[in-house]
């Protein structure tokens, strides 16, 4: 299969009707987007590299979705509603199979958020999936690290740490095996490999909130960017944190760094005034998003755990260093 039947095959879609905002999509030179009057463009691009994101025996379908997943979610840590995405991708050889799994799982979560695919490149090399997206808003309402404000409230949707806990046990490591019932991996593979964007949320929060990120790399390093563009310190609240049932049986050291520091979770980051409470609720609500208020934004710098007992304990933000 030469490269032009397998992007014929596999990814060019001829049943599918362009939305209005792509003017051209596969097949030229370049792809044609047409923002909505008086929006702005929203861009992003991720990489996911075969040994470093993910294992070679990964479900392709999996891949197909996680890789336009962490895409989706950068969208939605800014607010932005999809427009569409182009696909660069690397394979060792053009497998039918493997090729018709990876599209079946990227063109459902792609149709799942109306974000078509309209252009790429493909060639022979290590398996490297690299998807660029691109969204748009409302000038003035974009997401940035840079605006929490001293006196915010800190809130994060959904849960983190399962990622970190379903690659501890995919990678065997005692303590993971240790620590976890039977059938933990089963529960938590889906978190690791198959992240939903929160694209709803994103959205419902560009008018209320302040500050905005998604957690990819861990919380407290993640938080870490907020607090240093914003000029801004911040105290978690260890009671706050949400805690996955699987994670429950951890000793407190190796749960804090789960929920902490693991990666892969894709959820939201946020600040919001306290007088916005019950419209942080409300967006909540109509996203059909779990949300959970873990701490607040201070004037004096550094990043603090207050836990039930004792002192605050300082935490130095680290996350997944690809270089490190």
């Amino acid at each position: 299969m030469g490269e032009f039947e397998l992007i014929q095959r596999h990814f060019q879609r001829s049943n599918q009707t362009p939305p209005g905002q792509v003017v051209l999509g596969i097949g030229d030179d370049c792809a044609l987007l047409q923002p909505s009057p008086g929006h702005q463009l929203a861009i992003s691009c991720d990489m996911l590299v075969e040994g470093r994101h993910f294992f070679a025996d990964t479900d392709p379908a999996a891949l197909g979705h996680k890789a336009l997943a962490v895409n989706l979610s950068d969208l939605a840590a800014m607010g932005a509603r999809p427009l569409g995405f182009t696909l660069a991708l690397a394979l060792p050889s053009a497998q039918d199979a493997w090729l018709s799994g990876f599209a079946q799982g990227l063109f459902a979560l792609a149709d799942l958020h109306a974000c078509p695919l309209v252009g790429g490149d493909t060639t022979r090399g290590p398996l490297n999936l690299c998807i660029t997206v691109f969204g748009e808003l409302l000038p003035g309402q974009a997401l940035r690290r840079s605006a929490a404000q001293p006196g915010d409230d800190l809130y994060l949707s959904g849960r983190t740490g399962e990622a970190r806990l379903a690659l501890a046990l995919l990678q065997g490591t005692d303590w993971a095996l240790q620590h976890t019932a039977p059938g933990a991996l089963h529960r938590l593979r889906g978190r690791l490999e198959r992240p939903e964007p929160r694209m709803a949320l994103g959205r419902a929060l560009a008018s209320v909130a302040h500050a905005a990120l998604d957690v990819s790399d861990g919380l407290a390093g993640d938080l870490g960017h907020i607090l240093h563009a914003s000029g801004v310190g911040a105290d978690i609240h260890q009671a706050l944190l949400p805690v996955a049932p699987d994670l429950q049986a951890l000793p407190e050291a190796l749960l804090l760094d789960c929920l902490l520091n693991g990666g892969d979770d894709y959820e939201l980051l946020f600040t919001a005034a306290p007088s916005d409470r019950a419209a942080i609720e409300a967006a909540a609500q109509r996203s059909q998003t779990p949300v959970h208020r873990i701490g607040q934004i201070s004037t004096t710098p550094g990043l603090r755990l207050h836990k039930a007992t004792g002192q605050p304990v300082m935490l130095t933000p680290r996350g997944f260093d690809h270089f490190a």
